[in-house]
Order: C-alpha cells, then sequence, then structure tokens
C-alpha cells in the first residue's frame, strides 16, 4: 500500500457500546496528517477504546473512521496502514532484537535484502544498532521498548499509534524516553496518536491535547490553549501539576462576586444572576505574596514543600479553601505563617457553579 506517511485521521460521530453500557459518544475530531495528537483523561474515560476502534482492535458500533480519506471502519487492522505500540513490549524472548524487529516483514514475504536494510535503518534511528544481536532478556525497560517501537518503524506505516508506552518505565527512563518519541516523531512525520493519563506527557509531547471524560471530548487544543484557557473545570482541573486553585465565590448586585467568605470584590467578565454560586481560578504561579492591599486574600501556610528552585505553598483561606501558591526564591515559608495572597484580574478564570467557564 502506498500513500503520505502525513495521513490525515477523521472520526465521525463514531459510537461505542458493550451492550447497554456507551463508552464512546457520537465522538467528531480530526487529526491533521503529521500530526502529534496525545488523548488524555482519567482511567475510564474511553481513551485506550477509541485508540482501539482506529486501530481495529475494537468494533465500532456506529460511526466512520477514515485514515488518509479512506474509510477503514470494517478493514482489519493489518489494511489499515497503522502500526501499534503497546504498553507491554510483546517481544519474542527466544529471538534476537534484529529477528524481533524483522518478525512482521517476513511474514509479509519481504525481500531479505529489503529486511535487512529496513531493520538497519530503524536500529539507526533508534540508536540500537549495537543491541541487533542480543535477546530481550538481556536488555533494560527502555532498550525493550526502543525495540518495540522499531518493529513498529519497519511496517513503514501511515499512523503510529501508542497505548500508554511508557507506562511500564520508572521515572527517569520515562523522561528520555519522552525525548526519544518526540525526536522520532520530528525524524519520520508520520502522524501519530498517543495515549496516556501522565499530563505531563501530554503537554511535553503534544502538538495538541484531546481531553476526554466519560467517553466525551471536554477540549482540544495545544498544550498552550488547555493550560492557559481551559475550557471547564474538569479541565482545569486535570491539566497542570498542581492543579489550578479553585476559590468559591457568590454573586453580588452590579455583576460582581464575593470571593471565599471575604470582603473583596471582584467584576465578572459576563453578566451573572444575584446570589448565584460562582468558582475563580487561579493557577498556583500566578498567586503574588505581599502586603496587605484591597484586593488580597488572608492565608495560612500548611504545609511547604521545598523542590529545589520552586517551592509550593499549601495554603488555607480564611473561608477553608485551599489553595497552592508556587514560590520562586524569596524567603522560606513555614506551618503556620500568615500570608497576604494577591492575583493579578488578567490570571484569574471565572467558572459557573456547574462548571462552564464563563471568563
Amino acid at each position: 500500500m502506498t500513500a503520505p506517511s502525513t495521513a490525515p485521521i477523521e472520526l465521525r460521530k463514531v459510537r461505542k457500546a458493550f451492550g447497554p453500557v456507551e463508552v464512546i459518544h457520537d465522538l467528531d475530531l480530526k487529526v491533521e496528517g503529521g500530526e502529534f495528537v496525545v488523548f488524555v483523561g482519567p482511567s475510564g474515560c474511553g481513551k485506550s477504546t477509541l485508540l482501539r476502534m482506529i486501530a481495529g482492535l475494537e468494533d465500532v458500533t456506529d460511526g466512520e473512521i477514515l485514515i488518509a480519506g479512506r474509510d477503514v471502519t470494517d478493514l482489519d487492522p493489518a489494511r489499515r496502514g497503522i502500526a501499534m505500540v503497546f504498553q507491554s513490549y510483546a517481544l519474542y524472548p527466544h529471538m534476537s532484537v534484529r529477528e524481533n524487529l524483522a518478525f512482521g516483514l517476513e511474514i509479509a514475504k519481504t525481500p531479505a535484502a529489503e529486511i535487512r536494510r529496513q531493520v538497519d535503518a530503524a536500529a539507526d534511528i533508534l540508536k540500537i544498532a549495537p543491541l541487533l544481536d542480543r535477546r530481550p532478556g538481556q536488555l533494560s525497560g527502555g532498550q525493550r521498548q526502543r525495540v518495540a517501537i522499531g518493529r513498529a518503524i519497519v511496517r513503514r506505516p501511515l499512523v503510529f499509534l501508542f497505548d500508554e508506552p511508557l507506562s511500564n518505565l520508572d521515572a527517569e527512563l520515562r523522561v528520555s524516553m519522552r525525548v526519544e518519541i518526540a525526536r522520532l516523531h520530528r525524524e519520520l512525520g508520520n502522524t501519530m496518536i498517543y495515549v496516556t493519563h501522565d499530563q505531563t506527557e501530554a503537554m511535553t509531547l503534544a502538538d495538541r491535547i484531546v481531553i476526554l471524560r466519560d467517553g466525551r471530548i471536554e477540549q482540544v487544543g495545544t498544550p498552550r490553549d488547555v493550560y492557559e484557557n481551559p475550557a471547564n473545570l474538569f479541565v482545569a482541573g486535570f491539566i497542570g501539576s498542581p492543579r489550578m486553585n479553585i476559590i468559591e465565590g457568590v454573586c453580588l448586585p452590579g455583576n460582581r462576586v464575593s470571593l471565599a467568605g471575604s470582603d473583596i470584590v471582584l467584576d465578572t467578565p459576563v453578566p451573572v444572576a444575584e446570589h448565584q454560586a460562582i468558582r475563580l481560578g487561579i493557577r498556583p504561579e500566578h498567586w503574588s505574596i505581599g502586603d496587605r492591599q484591597q484586593s488580597s486574600l488572608a492565608a495560612e501556610v500548611d504545609f511547604a514543600e521545598y523542590l529545589g528552585s520552586t517551592k509550593y505553598l499549601h495554603c488555607r483561606l480564611a473561608s477553608g479553601d485551599v489553595v497552592t501558591v508556587e514560590q520562586r526564591g524569596g524567603p522560606d515559608c513555614r506551618s503556620g505563617e500568615k500570608l497576604w495572597l494577591t492575583c493579578d484580574r488578567r490570571n484569574m478564570k471565572f467558572f459557573t457553579a456547574t462548571g462552564q467557564r464563563i471568563g
């Protein structure tokens, strides 16, 4: 099959049900050719099921899946032009690395010279050429994952699908493998879809992030978009570590809001009903610590996390709301210390009590 490596993917009203239980709900999505898109969300949100539907490993209840403009909804996985990398390496333990890489090509009756060329090319890209004569049991976790990715590369797919490929690695290896996968995308230019529950992986790898909850898309955007302009409280709380601070408020006459049971009153970005509950979102890095001002909130430090160049202060407001403050430099703060917190109005996000963004 000959087709461009920058194959777009389109999902049209895709639905998946297991008997009476619907897990993917009329989902529409376009992935541009050559784009690196990450599906992220909590356990049970449907991200792996959606990936398996694209791969052909799960049937589609309703809707269409197109790859490079071709309807592949009912095609077998082998005819879709995809290669998948799983959380488990699934290598053949009795075969060498070279034999593992070549196995799929041999099954497809690829000429021996072409197999050698493709295996050597994949080994060079992944820097595993010195490992070709070893067996999987002689490799580290990161090396085995490289071999699993190499097995996908030699198939020359239109699309790479990654299903939580780094979950079995330790923290240091995950960081280095993220760099390797980003470099691989840059060198190959293929369309890639990557599933993870780790929002750090999503933020560092993605051209665009698809945030899922309960089988529905909550927001699609660049890492900067979803971090700086979350569509709702779920996205605000899921993207970012530490998560966005949420402070309770109540609406007053004149489209104003009183925060956290204090005497601080702010103008709301849109008209709101009097006495309506409202929530204010502030990222930890947007707090400032200083002297008391008209717009300051009194806080007491519950716990201070020292992380080298950054400190996180977990503080309790007079209302009982707990907020996290990112501090870079400055004097150390200790448990029980009293602070005054302020935030620039431009960095505040307003949400309704049901979680919808209003400004």
